[in-house]
């Protein structure tokens, strides 16, 4: 009986312990988690970004793989999470609803299977902000967060805005600047709100490169007011990472007119990069997912897929979800692997396109690749844990 008892307690005890991790971080300090949309390591070493370097020697910074596709809710997701696409469900902006037989845009946050960190928050009573340019980032993460803000939307969530700031457009530099001073004024004048999640928007890195000046001003801005969030809560740890990096790509292929050119057809090519910020990439990124009308047409579709110019590879459902850790229920039967070069998506009235100079997009392996750094942790794992940028908070839950 005693040994019995031992045992049950022994058990409870494992079975608490990430709550009470989670509680005795949040005790000893708030969390602010910046989510930088389309910050490469490019951008981060051409600008003059004086906070960031100190947080980089005095913290943990790692350059680390990002989740493939390398698009937004792809990595968002995961980082809020703490959790591989395999595990979340999230294989994209969009996704093919085979129940339905329709593409459908990734909004709707049943789609999710894991909680995020606001949800384990919650569960615990610790307050929580979102903060983010996309309404699709706060219709997808947003219910179990205190406060919410999005130039989309009306400021919400479980609680209101005293005085909800006003903010510019999502095509805007100016956007993130307000969305940083609003998480300053929240860490300012509400201390009991313990948990602060910001996510940009990769707009500016869509329309300059690494070293044109308007982008390094505007990330130079960027870090000017992360050191004011470190001034305004000395007592925050700091985690900050990114969901993809940024390339000029030269062509795009709609893979779907090919395979049909070719008496190849199938039933439909999804572009993981579409969403409905179509100024930012015109909904091309460097990956696709094909779905066969029928399996035994399998060869022949491969084929036609692997002789286009700009093509990587050609991954069977099995091999892409074993490769880049994704749902198969999610993914189509093929997934195409773009070249640095080279984007795909539905196009207007053919089959190929030569892009402009000024293009830049991503979704791609040549930009799943980005900084992460861990500042003022008091207790932070190793390292060597943080080994993808999806880890970058989740061991604030976990217990490890």
């Amino acid at each position: 009986m005693k040994n019995s008892f031992l045992l049950g307690a022994f058990a409870s005890l494992l079975a608490n312990a990430p709550l009470l991790h989670a509680q005795n971080i949040f005790a000893r300090q708030r969390v602010i988690i910046i989510m930088m949309d389309g910050f490469g390591e490019q951008y981060y070493r051409n600008a003059a970004m004086p906070f960031l370097q100190q947080m980089e020697q005095q913290g943990i910074y790692k350059i680390v793989p990002s989740l493939m596709p390398a698009v937004t809710n792809v990595n968002n997701i995961s980082i809020a999470t703490g959790s591989t696409p395999a595990q979340n469900g999230i294989t994209g902006n969009v996704f093919f609803n085979e129940r339905q037989e329709a593409e459908e845009y990734i909004e709707d946050p049943s789609l999710i299977l894991t909680p995020s960190v606001f949800e384990r928050a919650h569960r615990l009573g610790i307050p929580s902000a979102l903060l983010s340019v996309k309404q699709k980032t706060i219709d997808l993460l947003g219910k179990y967060a205190d406060y919410t803000l999005c130039p989309e939307g009306i400021a919400g969530g479980q609680v209101k805005w005293e005085h909800p700031p006003a903010l510019s457009g999502v095509y805007s530099r100016e956007i993130n600047y307000e969305l940083m001073d609003a998480a300053n004024n929240l860490l300012k004048n509400k201390p009991e709100v313990k948990l602060v999640y910001i996510h940009t928007t990769d707009y500016p890195m869509h329309m300059w490169p690494p070293d044109n000046d308007s982008v390094k001003t505007f990330l130079s801005e960027i870090d000017r007011r992360i050191a004011q969030l470190h001034q305004t809560a000395p007592d925050a740890a700091i985690l900050l990472t990114a969901d993809h990096g940024m390339n000029h790509k030269t062509q795009a292929w709609d893979l779907q007119k090919v395979c049909a050119e070719k008496q190849t057809p199938v039933k439909i090519v999804i572009s993981p990069e579409k969403d409905k910020y179509v100024k930012h990439h015109k909904g091309l990124g460097g990956a696709a997912y094909v779905y066969l009308l029928k399996s035994s047409d399998s060869a022949g579709v491969r084929s036609t897929l692997s002789a286009l110019k700009g093509v990587d590879a050609v991954l069977t459902k099995s091999e892409a979800a074993t490769r880049f850790h994704l749902l198969p229920g999610r993914i189509g039967d093929f997934m195409v692997l773009g070249d640095i070069n080279t984007v795909f998506g539905e196009l207007n009235g053919h089959a190929y396109e030569q892009l402009p100079d000024t293009y830049r997009s991503h979704g791609s392996t040549y930009e799943a690749q980005v900084p992460l750094f861990v500042y003022n942790v008091q207790q932070a794992p190793p390292a060597a844990y943080f080994d993808w940028n999806y880890k970058l908070a989740a061991w604030l839950f976990s217990g490890k």
